[in-house]
């Protein structure tokens, strides 16, 4: 059905947002997170509110909810399936909030109750806005997730959420969201957290549950495939204003607002693959020639991994999370390693610096082997290796001062053995703050004063402290916005090529894994199932693991996402048949 249809049907639009504007109260004086917002969502369409950190989409969205905290101050006209929001008293959106908009967060684990079975929740949002008996919530919870593909609904819904996966997880907050088939959802990033394959699974979700219920759903994402592949109308925020808005082929095809352009221009974009039988002359044209050439003029590697296995013991039984994996990265190389979440990848990339259990296979560090090395040499090949973690946030200790954060390898390490006076470590501090593109004036300041961008850069100064000649990241940027994730990505390109160290780059975003890596590696299941130059494997995948990957990679081009969704499908239907 059209959206013109929908209309015509529903006159009363699901949402309705006219000259809104929210400010907040500090002690610094008022901020104006939003100003003069209008826009509407009928039913039966999805509209996606996308934008930077700080545009106030997020704001926006909190709005029709009524969640805003009590500094918030707000005019305009905001209503939700032509009920008055902002002059409604608590009690009255008490019985609105689940009833006729529910909101789907991007943190699971965050927005469940961690000591409530997970059918209990589902249940009570049933309880709390329909007069039914326990018995009859059960019921109606365990069949909504069935509805969002939880398989074994009848033995998840006494799981807690702990105890499903993160994908499963994120299916029981749609399903608490769709208990009661409110009029309006709204997610908020509800894929961030997630890898390309159960995002793909999500979407799908999402999709046919708009279609199915005729609800309207308001997206709010940095993810412009997500966009791409969801959406039918696009609000660009930008500074608390709308700067552009249109159909989803319009504004993702031909922006024309230099803060969309810059926006979409900052996307990382993956080459298509060939989904079909791959030519092997071709595959051979584009690795085998510049790879023998390679091979044979490389020096010796700084990292050096051959059959490693790593086990873990749960509950009495030995469980292998790494399995005969082989890996390798020459002195100035970017190695992406990529897979879906329990795939192993981050667990190969702890397995150098001694943090898991490594039972079987060799691991050679700068030519040393690491598993017959003593503590003293340990310690002294770790200072040779520098670390970027996945939260910056959680990574920096929020009672330091970042100065204090980025010394401290300094101090742990020494310099040449010996620890270096507190002049020598803020010379070195203001001249990693420089090379990260940040005024020395941070090093004072603690990390909950800095963005999540900045963070990032200072988590990037601290493992380069010490001049490493190995860097690991661990999904550096997945927690970043397009523009800020695109200035951190060529900001290490830039140190990297300055500095010639290796890097092992672990990510579930194969589009940024092809910009930065010179090979790839893919892992399932413990297992190195392909490798190779970047080139011929994003884009002539050998093995049909890669290519499920790379289908559920959704593009930023609305018209060449639908070709990739039906690439997907095609495999997904390959596969049962």
């Amino acid at each position: 059905m059209s959206t013109t249809a929908i209309a015509e049907n529903h006159p009363v639009p699901a949402l309705k947002f006219e000259n809104l504007v929210v400010d907040f109260k500090t002690k610094n004086g008022t901020v104006n997170a939003v100003r003069g917002v209008s826009f509407s969502v009928a039913r039966g369409e999805v509209l996606a509110v996308v934008g930077e950190s700080g545009s106030g989409k997020t704001i926006t969205s909190l709005t029709a909810m009524a969640l805003l905290p009590s500094t918030a101050r707000t005019s305009g006209v905001v209503e939700v399936d032509g009920h008055d929001v902002l002059n409604a008293s608590e009690s009255d959106m008490g019985s609105k909030r689940g009833n006729v908009v529910s909101m789907v967060f991007q943190e699971p684990m965050t927005a469940l109750n961690p000591s409530m079975k997970v059918g209990k929740q589902v249940a009570e949002a049933i309880l709390n806005h329909r007069g039914v008996s326990k018995t009859e919530a059960l019921k109606r919870a365990v069949a909504l997730l069935e509805k969002v593909g939880i398989p074994d609904p009848v033995v998840k819904a006494r799981n807690y959420p702990h105890q499903l996966s993160g994908g499963q997880r994120q299916r029981v907050v749609i399903a608490i969201a769709l208990a009661c088939e409110p009029t309006l959802i709204i997610a908020d990033e509800p894929t961030t957290a997630l890898d390309v394959t159960v995002q793909a699974e999500i979407l799908e979700l999402l999709r046919n549950l708009v279609q199915q219920t005729n609800t309207a759903l308001l997206l709010i994402t940095h993810n412009m495939g997500v966009v791409a592949d969801l959406s039918d109308r696009v609000a660009v925020m930008n500074a608390g204003k709308i700067v552009e808005t249109g159909t989803t082929v319009q504004v993702l095809t031909a922006p024309t607002q230099p803060y969309t352009q810059a926006l979409l221009a900052a996307v990382p974009t993956l080459p298509e693959a060939k989904w079909d039988t791959v030519i092997a002359e071709e595959r051979a044209r584009i690795s085998c020639p510049e790879d023998a050439v390679k091979e044979s003029t490389t020096v010796a590697p700084v990292l050096d991994m051959r059959g490693v296995c790593v086990d873990y013991t749960s509950g009495g039984r030995k469980l292998r999370a790494v399995d005969t994996a082989d890996l390798k990265i020459n002195p100035g190389e970017i190695v992406g390693l990529v897979g879906e979440s329990g795939s192993g990848k981050s667990t190969l990339g702890r397995a150098p610096l001694g943090l898991v259990p490594v039972t079987g296979g060799s691991i050679t560090l700068f030519g040393g082997n690491v598993l017959k090395a003593s503590t003293r040499e340990i310690r002294t090949l770790r200072s040779r290796i520098g670390i970027i973690f996945q939260d910056p946030g959680g990574s920096l200790d929020p009672r330091m001062i970042v100065g204090d954060s980025i010394a401290e390898p300094l101090v742990m390490h020494g310099i040449n053995g010996k620890r270096p006076s507190r002049s020598v470590r803020e010379t070195r501090v203001a001249e990693l703050l420089e090379a990260v593109r940040l005024p020395a004036t941070n090093a004072r300041r603690y990390p909950h004063e800095l963005s999540g961008g900045q963070r990032q850069r200072i988590g990037l100064a601290r493992a380069l402290a010490l001049a490493p000649e190995l860097l690991i990241a661990d999904e550096p940027t997945s927690a970043l916005d397009v523009s800020v994730q695109d200035e951190v990505l060529t900001l290490l390109l830039e140190l990297q090529n300055e500095h010639g160290f290796g890097c092992l780059f672990i990510s579930h975003d194969l589009a940024v894994v092809h910009s930065v890596s010179q090979r790839v590696t893919v892992m399932q299941s413990g297992k190195v199932i392909e490798s190779g130059e970047t080139s011929r494997v994003l884009q002539l995948p050998e093995a049909s693991y890669t290519r499920h990957l790379l289908a559920s990679v959704p593009s930023p081009n609305p018209l060449l996402q639908r070709q990739r969704r039906e690439a997907r499908l095609a495999l997904l239907s390959s596969k049962d048949s």
